[in-house]
């Protein structure tokens, strides 16, 4: 007997009542929003154990910064065994920016998490190891935040290597704006000095293609 994720999405509503509301379908993808954050572990173990979600695809978090609550946590659920999807929402404040840890659920979730402390500043209670994945220990800032300027915020810590605008101001993974084509654009290729692009064998290959796909340009392939 097939299901689909609406029909999973009915029995989380059957199952948690109020807790939920009603689920959102859009372009074959549904979406279930949780009222009360406190649960949200609750809800994805039984979502595991008992309606088949077995793998945890991803969770991410978003700032609808000048909102109350300001945070989103978005929890990506998928099936290998019926083959469905589920997304769970749920959103806490900034002063209590706190849920519950889902590790004891999915143990992928362990990086997940780590990302989103870092990044946005939403802790998880009952976490394993909640400390930094991508910035350094005592760095003061979280730069997914959209308070956050995309130059970075300079940081005067001690024993850090270096202190300037971070993350990765200027450095040779910024994309550069404008430019005359994508290639000029292309961050692993930039020399951020002078703006101008190295000549390795990685931009000649680009430019085959590049050249390739260019109008009376004689193919290359023979018949």
């Amino acid at each position: 007997m097939t299901v689909n994720a609406l029909e999973l999405a009915n029995k989380l509503i059957a199952r948690f009542g109020e807790l939920f509301s009603q689920p959102a379908e859009f372009r074959g993808e549904v979406t279930l929003v949780c009222n009360q954050p406190e649960r949200i572990q609750e809800v994805c173990e039984f979502a595991k154990k008992e309606l088949g979600f077995d793998y945890l695809v991803d969770i991410s978090s978003v700032d609808n910064y000048g909102e109350d609550p300001r945070f989103t946590i978005v929890y990506e659920l998928y099936g290998y065994g019926h083959r469905c999807h589920l997304r769970l929402k749920t959103s806490v404040g900034e002063e209590n920016c706190e849920l519950p840890t889902v590790t004891t659920v999915w143990r992928t979730a362990d990086w997940h998490e780590r990302e989103i402390y870092d990044m946005m500043g939403v802790r998880f209670r009952g976490h394993p190891d909640l400390r930094r994945i991508l910035m350094w220990e005592g760095y003061p800032y979280f730069p997914l935040r959209k308070d956050f300027p995309l130059a970075g915020k300079p940081s005067e810590l001690p024993d850090v290597a270096f202190s300037k605008p971070a993350p990765l101001e200027g450095g040779p993974f910024v994309t550069v704006a404008g430019g005359k084509d994508t290639i000029a654009r292309e961050p692993r290729v930039r020399v951020p000095e002078t703006q101008s692009l190295e000549t390795n064998s990685r931009l000649e290959r680009r430019a085959d293609i590049r050249r390739a796909h260019e109008p009376d340009t004689p193919s290359s392939h023979t018949s």
